[in-house]
């Protein structure tokens, strides 16, 4: 299980981050506000019927004729046709509402995605992300199309049945609203605790998605290293946290409910009582002799005032779990990319949706390091006052250790990340003051695991140019080396991968991922350990790629196995962030420093043979 913190929120109920999310649902507005209206039809005519119920009781049941029935009997079907209408109605637009919410709001997380830099990624999980953009949104989608709108239903209903029994017997309706006092500071009681809880439940159920992607996509590591049972005791402990959150949740809900409803039954009994010794003893009760019909609108709009006051409490209940679900959204969609490009250059180049081709110079491929400092939010410091020049046309060739800095270096170069302080260069200009996608357009990259996406071998090849030819599919695979296999396979170029790649072996995915990388001719290229995990025979087929198609331009190649490097024209020694030794091979072995041990060491482990000084 992963260690990734969520951020904790610890706001309550909080109307700024609703009004947000209600500007979410802009485009559906107009279903928002028809829905509104139905609800509020409906809930009118919910107080209608009683004073129906009593009219027919005092005129018909009481005074015992049965004159106008007929025109009553219409009356009432015409209110019944009209609020079937109307809930037929309100369902319709509600329905477009909710689906019309997520969608949007999924439409608008998964661009924002497209838009965050690599260094999001970096320290994102995947399961997290996923968790927000589904179970996340579509609880806002169902608060937004639903909860709001019952709530719309019950505000119309509470003041519509308040005015009926204001205006039957106004004394004994103040005396039965005072119970919305100890209901307002009860509802403000649970309020913290609720919210807390469901926040918890959002959380632990973030990191659970999060162990069912990492569980899934690392189950061959898990059978290999026998982790099944330390597997199932992290995800036990976490599911028990969500199942202690939830039951507090589900507590907290269930003892509010009940609440709500003793106090409101209180208010009844009051009622009928007042209401029915009137009626017995035929004296007037707060000013008025309350009649049958009267005193059964009374109590039937007393119990109904506080149906209303329950679903509000039940919906805002369900707000407070929904906030949670909120905050998380809305987090994501305002999440500010670490790299950005400044209004001036987005006006010349555009941006990543918009670019203005047009306006792009051709990008050569001449870098400058620039008294370079990097430093990563978690505070490492990497590279200080780091200096390089590359001309264009060179293969540069990266040796260090783990955490030297090889890997800070190319992704600085691509902007995956930004110096700290100082400059890189591209044929002279800041790359801050070109659009991000300018460069990216001209680089050319080449992973250590290579990821490959569902659909066929060509589809794979063309990611990055979707209009290529199958000439020029073609063609980028036999450069790489990889036609042969290709076309070995049932369906050649129309063979599919799976899912990840995962029909190929390593060694074919990376050739893959090489002529994929090659289509798009690239002007910079990085080859990040790209030869460290195929057999001999692929990291042969790459070499003999990489000595056709890196010629004429930048290439950076981070390897572990030395022997790929061999003719590259420039090997930088890289040392806690720093060059210690820049040459070429020869070079550098006759200076029989640090790359010559390592070099050395290593032919001696692959070959099984001393070497001798001079032979390399």
């Amino acid at each position: 299980m992963q260690s990734f913190q969520e951020e904790d929120y610890t706001k309550r109920f909080d109307l700024s981050l609703w009004k947000k999310i209600i500007r979410l649902a802009k485009p559906y507005h107009k279903n928002l506000l028809l829905t509104m209206m139905y609800m509020a039809v409906c809930a009118v005519l919910d107080v209608v019927w009683p004073r129906m119920t009593g009219f027919a009781m005092d005129t018909f049941i009481k005074d015992g004729h049965t004159n106008g029935l007929i025109w009553f009997t219409i009356a009432c079907l015409g209110i019944t046709v009209v609020q079937v209408f109307a809930i037929y109605m309100f369902q319709i637009h509600s329905g477009r509402t909710e689906t019309g919410t997520c969608y949007t709001i999924r439409k608008l997380g998964f661009r924002k995605l497209q838009e965050l830099p690599f260094s999001y990624y970096d320290r994102m999980p995947v399961g997290y992300l996923m968790s927000r953009l589904t179970n996340d949104t579509q609880r806002l989608g169902d608060t937004i199309g639903w909860s709001i709108l019952d709530l719309c239903w019950g505000a119309v209903f509470l003041v519509s049945c308040t005015v009926q029994m204001l205006l039957l017997n106004w004394r004994l309706t103040l005396v039965i609203l005072l119970v919305l006092p100890p209901l307002a500071v009860i509802s403000w009681k649970f309020q913290k605790g609720i919210l807390e809880s469901y926040r918890q439940v959002r959380k632990r159920n973030s990191q659970i998605t999060a162990g069912f992607n990492e569980g899934i996509n690392g189950a061959k590591t898990t059978k290999t290293l026998v982790r099944e049972e330390l597997n199932i005791e992290e995800f036990n402990a976490v599911s028990a946290d969500m199942k202690k959150a939830s039951v507090r949740a589900a507590t907290l809900s269930a003892l509010f409910l009940p609440i709500v409803v003793s106090i409101g039954s209180i208010g009844t009994a009051w009622a009928l009582w007042q209401g029915g010794s009137s009626i017995i003893n035929g004296v007037e009760i707060m000013g008025t002799v309350m009649t049958i019909g009267t005193l059964q609108v009374f109590v039937n709009y007393t119990v109904s005032f506080f149906q209303p006051v329950r679903d509000i409490a039940r919906i805002f209940a369900e707000m407070q779990s929904a906030q949670a679900a909120a905050e998380r959204v809305v987090s994501l969609l305002e999440t500010e990319p670490d790299i950005v490009d400044s209004p001036e250059v987005e006006a010349v180049f555009g941006d990543n949706f918009h670019p203005k081709r047009e306006n792009w110079p051709a990008l050569i491929g001449d870098i400058d390091f620039e008294d370079v400092t990097f430093r990563y939010k978690d505070g490492e410091q990497v590279l200080e006052h780091f200096n390089l020049h590359v001309d264009h046309g060179q293969t540069i060739a990266l040796v260090g250790e783990t955490g030297s800095g090889k890997s800070t270096i190319v992704n600085l170069i691509c902007r995956f990340y930004e110096p700290t302080s100082g400059r890189i260069l591209i044929d002279g200009a800041d790359y801050r003051t070109r659009s991000q996608l300018w460069l990216q357009s001209n680089l050319g990259y080449v992973l250590q695991s290579p990821h490959l996406f569902s659909g066929t071998v060509a589809d794979n090849i063309r990611y990055g140019r979707p209009d290529a030819t199958m000439e020029e599919v073609q063609a980028a695979a036999r450069m790489v080396g990889a036609e042969d296999f290709i076309l070995a396979m049932k369906d050649g170029f129309d063979a599919n991968v799976g899912e990840g790649g995962n029909r190929l072996s390593t060694g074919q995915k990376q050739l893959i991922s090489f002529a994929r990388a090659i289509l798009t001719n690239p002007s910079i290229f990085v080859l990040d350990e790209a030869t460290s995990s195929v057999d001999t025979e692929t990291e042969q087929l790459i070499q003999n790629a990489i000595q056709t198609v890196l010629s004429g331009r930048t290439s950076f190649i981070i390897a572990h196995r030395l022997s790929t490097i061999r003719s590259a024209d420039r090997i930088l020694v890289i040392q806690n962030g720093k060059i210690t030794e820049d040459g070429t091979h020869r070079q550098l072995i006759a200076k029989q420093g640090y790359y010559y041990q390592l070099y050395t060491n290593q032919f001696q482990e692959e070959q099984g043979l001393d070497i001798l000084d001079g032979k390399a």
